[in-house]
């Protein structure tokens, strides 16, 4: 049983010790595992007290989507229960060619050998493709989809911070305030600015100054490893190098905008096929409201 399940079911009871006996679990497990799930998130989630336990603020929010994804992961089980066969053909796939390439790519396996009658088309691009014309039956974005037309459904958040290497940072200073940004070696593709927002919402435009110009994301995630300049890249790219300190964050708080964030789209959810469904879940269950890529992390 997952740390989720464990603390959803602890809000349910209102009580460790009487989650415990519904989940066959002593106490003391419960309120080790809730204590885990908090140091991994860098949040506490409970108030406790000697007579009861109540939410925080963050553990709200985690409660509310928690109990939405364990709902859709139990409706997902329901149906493969029911039968898999009906999970057949070609399953035409989009995603952004870096995210596509170590993310979903790596989690195929299990996928298709759970529905063997399935064929995965994956095409990777980082075009912003026409999910309709084009003839997908769900694309992968990585986006800000407050006004889109198609149906999407939120996979994870997009941490996007800026980062440097350490002989970067010893070779030409860090950066103390966002005013310092255009004194450094900034690095970026395909634009010649950044829109960065503050940990109160507060919006920055820096221009990009760097002798490097690439179409290719991945060009930049090694420029900046190499120690070329600062970069403006999310954490499912570079969270490796963040826990090892390979690379540092540079002005902690600041990033880009906090609206977006990793998606599937599709274009009805009336006549979501099997298949779609089938996906959409695989993927939604392994990145949960904290993807793998963010363990370790902390954003301030």
């Amino acid at each position: 049983m997952g740390d989720l399940d464990i603390f959803a079911q602890v809000v349910s009871a209102r009580s460790m010790s009487a989650a415990g006996r519904e989940m066959g679990l002593s106490a003391a497990v419960i309120s080790r595992r809730i204590r885990r799930l908090e140091e991994r998130l860098g949040v506490r989630l409970l108030q406790r007290t000697t007579r009861q336990i109540t939410l925080t603020e963050a553990g709200q929010g985690l409660y509310e989507r928690a109990i939405a994804i364990l709902a859709s992961v139990e409706e997902a089980e329901e149906w493969v229960a029911r039968g898999s066969a009906v999970v057949r053909g070609v399953l035409k796939v989009s995603a952004p060619t870096s995210f596509g390439r170590m993310h979903i790519a790596p989690r195929l396996l299990p996928f298709l050998e759970r529905y063997p009658d399935l064929t995965v088309d994956l095409n990777l691009s980082d075009e912003f493709i026409d999910v309709v014309g084009q003839g997908f039956d769900v694309a992968v974005r990585i986006a800000d989809l407050a006004d889109s037309s198609l149906v999407a459904r939120r996979l994870a958040p997009n941490h996007r911070l800026l980062v440097a290497s350490p002989a970067y940072l010893e070779r030409a200073g860090t950066p103390a305030h966002v005013d310092d940004l255009p004194q450094h070696v900034l690095i970026a593709h395909n634009t010649d600015h950044w829109r960065l927002e503050g940990p109160e919402g507060q919006q920055h435009i820096v221009r990009i100054n760097a002798a490097l110009r690439t179409n290719s994301s991945e060009v930049v995630r090694e420029a900046v490893i190499a120690g070329m300049g600062i970069a403006l890249r999310s954490t499912w790219d570079v969270g490796p190098e963040l826990r090892s300190g390979q690379l540092r964050a540079v002005l902690p708080g600041l990033g880009a905008s906090r609206r977006v964030a990793v998606y599937a789209v599709y274009p009805s959810r009336r006549q979501m096929e099997q298949k779609v469904r089938a996906f959409v879940d695989h993927i939604a269950a392994i990145f949960g409201p904290v993807p793998y890529w963010d363990e370790g992390l902390t954003f301030s």
